[in-house]
């Protein structure tokens, strides 16, 4: 194996990463990437995958100002709708609600409008086929399945309910925000911090506790934060910051988070915690605890990232970063670590301004 230039900047790093992946994984429309590298089989479509992407698109328009991404960004938005017949809508409250927050950051960045409308029209699908009562009110998982709550649906909720009510302070955004917020902080989240994944999967009230997920603590995080931004209220920040460092003690090895699962949808978890947590650090002080633990597992974790994902002049992370990728690769893993980059490339130019 020979590796890219050490000597490049984490802003070149992080350009390269997205531009691995088009190199990994490009596929002919309509299919756009490969679901894996070596390329299998693409008969799934993986929608809330390409949500993310879109997401990441957005990321490097925003660190860059190069109109290319931008355009990146609107292709992916398009790419779904059209393999998806044309609608916002699956079966899975989680996927769309990552859509939707993604369409409200194109908004954000393009300044058109359909899209704010898109990002509304997803909100209100949720609500009107999702929330329920059942374990509390708050949002199911899937239509199949209404009395199954968990964090990956009323996570990204809070978010882009807290995201819409800034951008039009309707009262209704906000109310569902607090009420999905005071069913995760009652439901799912221990007094340390720690969220766990869902309730009454099997019908039976119990919580799942097994599954110990770096996104579900990711989502909360976002959660406390788009909280705070929405009303000011400083417990929400500090809820974000607890959790944010409970997921360390937790879930950390040695400076990373190690491989949750066999790629796949996993392969995506630990980039949503890196996502939310950059939004936590926008407000804490750089000077305390909490930032200073926060942004050493950050450089610690992309180091081996960038350490070990080298192949020529291009990046392949498997899903342990620790050590270099084998076998197949998903491009939801690559995701994860395009979205660590872009954070890392962030938190580095904001320090040198």
């Amino acid at each position: 194996m020979t590796t890219a230039s050490q000597t490049t900047t984490w802003d070149e790093r992080a350009t390269i990463a997205q531009n691995s992946l088009d190199h990994f994984f490009g596929a002919a429309h309509p299919q756009m990437l490969h679901n894996s590298y070596p390329a299998g089989d693409d008969s799934t479509f993986n929608y809330w995958w390409l949500a993310h992407l879109l997401d990441a698109r957005i990321d490097a328009f925003e660190r860059t100002g190069d109109a290319v991404w931008l355009e990146k960004a609107e292709t992916v938005y398009r790419n779904v709708l059209e393999r998806n017949g044309g609608s916002l809508f699956n079966d899975y409250f989680d996927d769309m609600l990552w859509y939707g927050l993604a369409i409200l950051r194109l908004y954000g960045a393009s300044g058109d409008r359909s899209h704010l409308a898109a990002a509304e029209s997803i909100w209100t699908h949720v609500v009107d086929h999702g929330w329920n009562d059942t374990m509390g009110p708050s949002v199911a998982w899937r239509k199949q399945q209404p009395y199954y709550k968990n964090t990956p649906a009323n996570g990204p909720f809070v978010i882009l309910s807290a995201r819409l009510f800034r951008r039009g302070q309707d009262s209704r955004h906000l109310d569902y925000a607090l009420t999905a917020y005071r069913w995760l902080g009652t439901t799912v989240v221990r007094p340390d911090g720690f969220v766990e994944d869902g309730i009454n999967r099997e019908e039976n009230g119990e919580l799942d506790r097994h599954w110990r997920f770096t996104y579900n603590q990711g989502l909360f995080v976002g959660a406390g934060v788009a909280l705070f931004e929405a009303t000011g209220e400083r417990r929400y920040l500090d809820d974000a910051e607890k959790t944010a460092l409970a997921a360390l003690r937790e879930l950390a090895e040695e400076g990373i988070f190690r491989q949750e699962g066999a790629g796949g949808d996993e392969g995506l978890f630990k980039g949503v915690y890196y996502r939310y947590v950059g939004t936590l650090l926008e407000h804490l002080d750089p000077a305390g605890e909490a930032a200073r633990t926060l942004e050493g597992f950050l450089r610690s974790s992309t180091d081996a990232l960038w350490r070990n994902a080298q192949v020529d002049s291009w990046l392949l992370p498997g899903d342990d970063w620790s050590a270099s990728a084998s076998g197949r690769v998903d491009f939801s893993t690559h995701l994860s670590a395009i979205m660590a980059l872009e954070l890392r490339a962030r938190r580095q130019a904001r320090m040198l301004n």
